[in-house]
């Protein structure tokens, strides 16, 4: 009787398998191990901003009356006129706007601030005072930062002295506070926080606000040393280095826009993780606001057919009933008002509510 061979193991077979086949062949399954290695943590990373967006918005979740505009340059500079301020006024009606982040600047790249570029900021100040009773008017004062760009370096001490002077000087006018929008402002960056200790006891002396426009937080942890290393660029901030920056501000207005995400369950689950984020490492007496882009564009960066004002709110009220429902000093950042249409002012209304929701 004949003897049977000791059978072949299935990693023998299947290589015996593999030499068999075509160099072609070959070639078509190894693209498609690398494509699929490459797409599942893709296709979960969807999955999981997919299911952010998913169920529905409690109901008390809505405008707490501390909500925020950027306003262009426009309306310090001589273009406007007090029938503009009127009209201003008549759209923020029962919104629930309270502050506004009119365009100052921008600063000088050694940090200072020629008074040439507002020559009606005090009239506006006063205006706005007088037309829009409650409405705090913040100088929205910003700058493209160095290492990035050639632009103004935070990690340099005169520099810092320079922009507190400037600051020093824009109180002067009235303002209720100062808003920084320098970017970008790398995690962990000491610099950005020195400045932010240098200008918390001007503002704090005068009872005015120290603001700041923030990027959003990794989405993963680590996630802003990776943008660093491959394409120099500070997309993110860490959640503990948000948490650093809000402990030094009175406000913060994270700029959850230009996201690249592609359709509006993306993007408003990317919203509603971002605002999860922030929430947990606000501290209470902080006000928080979440942006919402009230503009149009389409490129790499922001897809105006998913970044739009009622998809970020429905992100946001989300992420506030899952983290911290009850939270009073929270709110939405529209930007930006030159851009924005009668449909993001109906969908900011209907959908955040006026300040008699609470």
């Amino acid at each position: 009787m004949k003897r049977k061979g000791r059978p072949r193991s299935a990693f023998a077979a299947a290589g015996a398998r593999w030499r068999g086949w075509s160099r072609w062949r070959r070639a078509g399954v190894i693209l498609l191990v690398i494509l699929t290695a490459l797409l599942t943590p893709v296709g979960g990373a969807a999955l999981y901003l997919r299911l952010h967006y998913a169920g529905t918005p409690a109901d008390d979740a809505r405008t707490r009356g501390r909500d925020a505009v950027w306003l262009g340059h426009a309306w310090v500079d001589g273009r406007r006129s007090d029938a503009d301020v009127a009209g201003l006024a008549t759209l923020l009606s029962g919104t629930g706007i309270k502050d506004l982040y009119v365009h100052t600047g921008p600063l000088e790249h050694d940090g200072a601030l020629p008074a040439e570029l507002h020559p009606n900021a005090r009239w506006f100040v006063d205006t706005a005072h007088r037309l829009l009773p409650g409405i705090r008017v913040q100088s929205w004062l910003g700058d493209i930062l160095a290492p990035e760009f050639d632009g103004m370096n935070v990690e340099d001490a005169a520099t810092r002295e320079r922009v507190a002077a400037s600051a020093t000087g824009i109180l002067d006018l009235g303002f209720d506070g100062i808003h920084f929008d320098l970017e970008p402002v790398r995690s962990g960056s000491p610099g950005f926080l020195a400045l932010l200790d240098r200008v918390r006891p001007i503002t704090a002396a005068r009872a005015a606000l120290l603001s700041v426009s923030a990027p959003v937080i990794d989405p993963l942890p680590g996630l802003h040393a990776v943008g660093l290393a491959v394409a120099d660029h500070g997309k993110w901030w860490s959640q503990g280095y948000f948490a650093q920056v809000a402990r030094r501000a009175d406000q913060v207005a994270v700029m959850s826009y230009d996201t690249a995400m592609p359709v509006k369950s993306l993007y408003g689950g990317y919203v509603a993780q971002q605002t999860g984020l922030a929430l947990e490492v606000t501290p209470a007496g902080v006000d928080l606001l979440l942006g919402v882009p009230a503009y149009w564009a389409n490129d790499l960066g922001h897809r105006g057919n998913a970044e739009t004002v009622a998809t970020a709110i429905r992100g946001i009220r989300l992420g506030l009933g899952r983290t911290e429902r009850g939270r009073r000093n929270f709110g939405v950042a529209i930007y930006v008002d030159f851009a924005a249409t009668a449909r993001d002012w109906a969908e900011y209304r209907r959908d955040w509510g006026g300040i008699g929701v609470r």
